[in-house]
């Protein structure tokens, strides 16, 4: 048989059907397009952008915030015990007074003349006792010359009898006028005491807050007396009486600082010490609340009462320690989530995978806090985290930026006040550069599942990587 030559015709024509197949040409088209694709994605993707910050020495305080209202330590109620007409009053608003100092007078005519019967009533039963008396006197002489004669048959026993008789009687009378006399100096008293509540005088040693009465003003007394002056007892010392919810409560104990401040002084910060926790339970709304009393001293007299006070109660502090922002122990660089997700078991030994090192596990708070600033770190509240990294201290690990290169490094965590954290590690220090997120320039802000880079997806929200 002859063979058939490249260039002959039945070969050129096996070649131009080869050419002319479809599924040959949409097979090298779509391959065309899917590596123009690759090439236009791989330059449209922008690099990764390190967000960092430094690590920080300073303070750290956790704090119970509340707003409450400013008090004097004591409060005088000033009421009347008499009812009657004001005929003048001398304690004016922001007046000191001192103990016994007359502020308002009462008319006391109609009490006067109350006093005057009682005296004249007086007077008349002392004047009567002393009739008596003479009587007793009388009658006694009497019987004792009745007593000579009737020996002498001069006198009759009936007529002795008589005055014996007499006489016990004048005896009785005096005793009975004696009584009397007590009586109506008793009434008189009286009447002189109702006279005296007719001038108003202060309780203690302070300054008229409130006056509620005027000239004229007709003050009715009865089983609650009407409230004519309101003196708040030594105004160079006050009191914050705060509503704490029942879940911050348990933190806050006598002793421990506050500071807050007031509108009339934004710029102005208050410093004061609990004094009191109230264990009465205020309910409203199904809300229980419970009365936290804070001392502060008013020497300058700025404070004013019913003044409204935005307060933190700080229940735990840490002193010159070193601080990172919370987002710095929950970052995780992209490509290590993934993996520590997809293979579990290239976790590091003896530590928390990196999904669990991030701040929505132990590691650090759950970002919800109690109260302003009162966020939690896990672990934190019990006493070696709180006042120290010992060996039962939570750890977590930061990403440093050390020549463009991420690098980890283990650190326990402790305090936190919601924003910072407090850490220690060996290979940590003040100054260090840490990685508290990483996006890229221009990217579309994520929708639905997608999400930013160096996060983990398994992290509830608020809990882990940083979302601008």
């Amino acid at each position: 048989m002859q063979q058939q030559t490249a260039d002959s015709p039945s070969a050129e024509r096996s070649w131009l059907a080869r050419a002319r197949d479809p599924i040959l040409w949409a097979t090298a088209v779509a391959v065309l397009l899917v590596v123009a694709f690759a090439i236009w994605w791989w330059l449209r993707v922008p690099p990764l952008h390190y967000v960092t910050a430094r690590v920080t020495r300073g303070d750290i305080q956790r704090s119970v915030t509340m707003t409450g209202a400013l008090n004097p330590v004591v409060t005088a109620q000033v009421g009347s015990y008499v009812s009657g007409n004001i005929k003048s009053w001398s304690c004016d608003y922001n007046t000191p007074v001192k103990i016994g100092q007359s502020c308002a007078l009462i008319d006391p005519l109609p009490f006067q003349v109350v006093v005057d019967g009682a005296e004249a009533d007086v007077n008349t039963e002392i004047a009567q006792l002393a009739k008596d008396r003479a009587a007793v006197v009388n009658a006694a002489l009497i019987y004792e010359h009745d007593t000579k004669l009737i020996g002498q048959g001069i006198v009759s026993q009936e007529t002795l009898d008589t005055d014996k008789s007499t006489l016990d009687q004048d005896k009785a009378q005096v005793n009975l006028d004696i009584a009397t006399v007590a009586s109506k100096k008793a009434a008189l008293h009286a009447a002189q005491v109702n006279l005296a509540y007719t001038k108003i005088v202060s309780p203690v040693d302070g300054m008229v807050i409130t006056r509620y009465i005027d000239v004229g003003q007709t003050v009715v007394s009865s089983l609650q007396s009407s409230t004519l002056f309101l003196i708040g007892k030594d105004m160079s010392k006050m009191q914050v009486d705060t509503n704490v919810s029942e879940a911050d409560v348990g933190e806050v104990q006598p002793g421990q600082k506050a500071a807050f401040t007031v509108q009339a002084y934004p710029s102005r910060t208050f410093i004061g010490k609990v004094r009191q926790i109230r264990e009465g339970p205020i309910t409203v709304q199904n809300v229980v609340t419970y009365d936290v009393v804070v001392d502060v001293p008013n020497d300058d007299f700025k404070l004013l009462p019913g003044m409204t006070a935005d307060a933190h109660i700080i229940t735990a502090e840490r002193l010159n320690v070193l601080r990172v922002p919370l987002p710095a122990i929950r970052f995780t660089p992209e490509g290590l989530a993934h993996s520590a997700q997809e293979h579990p078991e290239h976790a590091h030994r003896g530590e928390r995978t990196d999904a669990a090192a991030e701040g929505g596990s132990t590691a650090g708070p759950s970002g919800g806090g109690r109260g302003a600033g009162g966020a939690r770190a896990a672990g934190s509240a019990d006493g070696t985290a709180a006042h120290g990294h010992g060996r039962g201290a939570p750890r977590a690990r930061v990403w440093m930026l050390r020549d463009g290169k991420l690098v980890p490094v283990q650190v326990r965590t402790g305090l936190d006040d919601g924003t910072l954290i407090e850490v220690a590690g060996e290979d940590l220090k003040e100054g260090d550069v840490v990685v508290v997120n990483a996006v890229r320039p221009n990217e579309p802000k994520p929708e639905g599942g997608e999400r930013l880079p160096g996060t983990n997806p398994n992290q509830r929200p608020g809990q882990g990587g940083f979302r601008p």
